[in-house]
């Protein structure tokens, strides 16, 4: 199993937790809810390895740097 299909199956996994621990309230906001979990880690551990040369983590994130460091200060990462 590739790296990618195991971040897969745990985000099923953590979805299924969410959904069968509702106890009958309605699903709320679960895009933004999965996206402010993964995220902040995911900069977190990629700033680390790269020793927090934004150019590198945007590089390895394939996304612009200015996106990075917008994503950097919403999640106080500075």
């Amino acid at each position: 199993m590739s790296e990618n299909c195991k971040l897969s199956q745990a985000v099923k996994e953590s979805l299924d937790d969410y959904f069968t621990h509702l106890d009958g309230e309605p699903p709320h906001a679960v895009y933004d809810m999965v996206l402010g979990c993964i995220e902040k880690p995911l900069l977190q551990y990629i700033m680390h390895k790269v020793g927090g040369n934004q150019s590198k983590a945007a590089e390895i994130l394939n996304i612009n740097r200015n996106t990075l460091r917008k994503k950097i200060k919403q999640y106080n990462l500075e």
